[in-house]
């Protein structure tokens, strides 16, 4: 464990045994998740990001995604007398 701090570019190097430890290497991509206990950083698997890469490609635009999930959900409320 180390102690870092955040850049003028909001940047946090990680230190060495903390990357050793986890085998981080350049190019690693990461999530970071706000908490009410602090950050929680986990590392991506490669096979994550080819798995869900192209996930929300669609033929419309995001915008008639958007209405048409708002549509259903709609429907589906009225379905239920809500």
């Amino acid at each position: 464990m180390g102690i870092t701090k955040v850049t003028r570019n909001y940047q946090v190097t990680l230190p060495k045994d903390v990357r050793e430890a986890e085998e981080i290497r350049v190019g690693d991509r990461f999530i970071a998740v706000p908490r009410e206990d602090g950050i929680f950083l986990k590392k991506l698997d490669k096979d994550f990001i080819r798995k869900t890469a192209g996930i929300w490609k669609s033929k419309g635009s995001g915008l008639a995604y958007v209405r048409k999930i708002r549509d259903e959900e709609e429907k589906k409320l009225k379905r239920l007398g809500l």
